[in-house]
């Protein structure tokens, strides 16, 4: 998909269909989506409650199976957020239909079907985004460019959590190993995402895991070594009880970076910049994480650029989760 620009200089709307009655997308990509003038949801599949979703949310269409969507001539990029078991599979069918994809993280369940997804976007020529909504927020900016400009100095010690309890559920997605449920999948992407992003990519020293009665991690601590002397302890945990929490902090030798809620920034933030002894505190201004997300996806394929959470940041990310599982003992 490429919007074209009309003969009087507006932009063409990019057509929009749901895979899945999903929880998230209202806030996904449905609300951003009515407060844009170029974006519009216009049909939903999902194998049960379709009518009524569609109903609530004000969408036109609705298909009974994923695939009729898919071959729905009058949707240009389809949204996946179906279970994880299930991403890989239907990107693929999107892609291979003409469609361009926005898929929920994880991305898929491991790095062999993500591979697969590449292989797809090869052969077709279509583009894939992954839904790493909060990298597209104006604080994630500022954070990579704080750590670049090398204001702390070198890096001494880093840690990146996110932290959210979720009660178990044996019928839960974000429970069940086979559809991609545990802590990492669910929660431990995004500060696994923010440190690739800043670092590069890691080898994995250490992991350990809590695992549900399903065998799901419920918890989940690594060890990372990005090199250049550059160490990373990596967590999360969906475990009764804990803390929400999501948060980047970072000790070098000359400041101490700490972010508070980079997963949700609109939602309240902070961060502190501490430095010869005095904490330096403040905030950076940006809508929702979702919306600046679909402002970049649509400006991306309006005019061809390409975007740092497309298909080889996916597939690196996902070689990484499965490290980690593989060093502690969980796949």
């Amino acid at each position: 998909m490429k919007n074209e620009t009309a003969v009087d200089g507006s932009v063409a709307v990019t057509r929009i269909g749901l895979l899945g009655a999903s929880g998230i997308a209202p806030r996904a990509i449905i609300t951003p989506s009515k407060r844009r003038t170029d974006a519009l949801i216009v049909a939903v599949a999902s194998r049960s409650e379709a009518s009524d979703y569609a109903q609530r949310h004000g969408i036109a269409r609705v298909h009974a199976d994923y695939q009729a969507l898919i071959d729905d001539a009058e949707v240009d990029l389809v949204y996946i957020a179906l279970p994880p078991s299930e991403h890989a599979r239907w990107t693929i069918a999107a892609l291979e239909a003409g469609k361009d994809v926005l898929c929920e993280k994880p991305f898929a369940m491991n790095a062999i079907e993500a591979g697969a997804v590449a292989q797809a976007v090869e052969r077709t020529g279509r583009r894939v985004v992954e839904a790493f909504h909060d990298y597209y927020h104006p604080l994630f900016q500022w954070v990579r460019e704080f750590v670049a400009s090398g204001e702390l100095g070198s890096i001494d010690a880093v840690t990146a959590e996110f932290n959210a309890e979720i009660p178990f559920d044996r019928s839960s997605i974000r429970h069940v190993p086979e559809l991609g449920g545990g802590a990492l999948m669910d929660l431990g992407c995004y500060p696994l995402h923010w440190l690739r992003s800043l670092f590069g990519e890691p080898a994995v020293l250490e992991a350990s895991a809590e695992l549900n009665p399903l065998g799901a991690d419920l918890s989940i601590v690594a060890r990372l070594d990005f090199g250049d002397g550059i160490e990373a302890s990596l967590g999360a945990s969906m475990a009764p009880g804990i803390e929400f929490g999501a948060f980047l902090h970072i000790v070098g030798s000359k400041a101490t970076l700490h972010v508070d809620n980079l997963v949700f920034p609109s939602g309240g933030h902070s961060i502190v910049v501490t430095s010869d002894g005095l904490d330096y505190t403040s905030t950076v201004a940006g809508q929702e994480t979702y919306d600046h997300q679909l402002a970049a996806v649509l400006d991306a394929f309006r005019t061809g650029e390409s975007l740092a959470t497309e298909i080889e940041d996916s597939v690196r990310t996902m070689r990484v989760i499965d490290d980690i599982y593989r060093v502690a003992g969980v796949r």
